[in-house]
């Protein structure tokens, strides 16, 4: 899927050896960024940069500024002379960019349920049909891949929010999206019955227009994917903590191990803006 990225990317070259190495760039850029989210790089790596000018055929040059613009977005540490590492992961922080993302999202929900019109609504029906089929199969016990659930979760959040006439709120709604998207995948997060209750709820609040509910839902939402990723102790493999019981947690048989290597896979040509989240 890398080699197959590379070579759309390089597709686009008209001759110019410039345009080459920003096509070649944007390319890595969209590759690491995919690679940090959706969890083949692990929190706390170490990023030695000629490892990864053979993994990204990117010159060393290009990779300090992809790295750079990815420690700018919160997803890359860098040590100053010691080079680039994955960010960490926490509890402390995920529920920092949580409450931001509920700021920013029901914001935007509040926005939207007040001016969509119908082409809003049909939208956000289609996501919700999408997601509530995928998460049928989950609680069944079918298996899935990651990717594809995380994506419709994005979709379906990306359509309530679409109608709220602020293409700057979208934008930084995405980016701290990914984040927390980062922390589901690490985490291997599924809720089962319980999110998909929460998505219906949020569907029924966005056809009656009801804000209030919408934002309650939504708190309810995130507040209790990072409530299951604390009390499990989820993230405790990337502190060297020893993790707690995980009394209860569902895990769905496609997301397992064998389902999130499929997910990375498969977002490759990703730029986690799926990005992919079945809080």
């Amino acid at each position: 899927m890398h080699d197959a990225a590379e070579r759309e990317a390089l597709s686009a070259v008209d001759g110019s050896s410039d345009k080459d190495a920003a096509t070649i760039g944007e390319a890595a850029y969209r590759r690491i960024r995919a690679d940090i989210v959706f969890g083949r790089l692990v929190p706390g790596q170490k990023l030695g940069l000629d490892r990864m000018r053979e993994t990204y055929g990117a010159s060393i040059s290009t990779l300090r500024e992809l790295l750079s613009r990815l420690a700018s977005e919160g997803l890359i540490v860098a040590e100053g002379q010691k080079g680039f590492e994955v960010a960490p992961v926490s509890d402390e922080d995920f529920q920092e960019v949580t409450s931001l993302r509920l700021l920013l999202e029901a914001h935007a929900m509040e926005e939207s349920f007040a001016t969509g019109g119908l082409d809003w609504e049909g939208g956000v029906v289609a996501a919700h049909h999408k997601l509530a089929a995928l998460e049928r199969r989950l609680l069944a016990g079918e298996d899935a891949d990651v990717e594809t659930w995380k994506r419709y979760d994005w979709e379906f959040h990306r359509a309530l929010i679409a109608g709220c006439g602020s293409k700057l709120l979208l934008q930084a709604h995405a980016a701290i999206y990914d984040r927390y998207l980062r922390y589901q995948i690490v985490a291997v997060v599924f809720r089962g019955e319980a999110a998909a209750e929460e998505h219906r709820r949020l569907l029924d609040s966005a056809l009656a227009r009801d804000s209030a509910s919408g934002r309650q839902v939504l708190a309810e939402h995130l507040g209790n994917c990072v409530r299951h990723v604390v009390e499990t102790g989820a993230l405790a493999r990337f502190s060297g903590e020893p993790r707690r019981a995980t009394a209860g947690a569902a895990r769905p048989a496609g997301l397992g191990e064998r389902g999130r290597k499929a997910s990375v896979r498969g977002s490759a040509n990703a730029r986690s803006r799926v990005p992919v989240s079945g809080n």
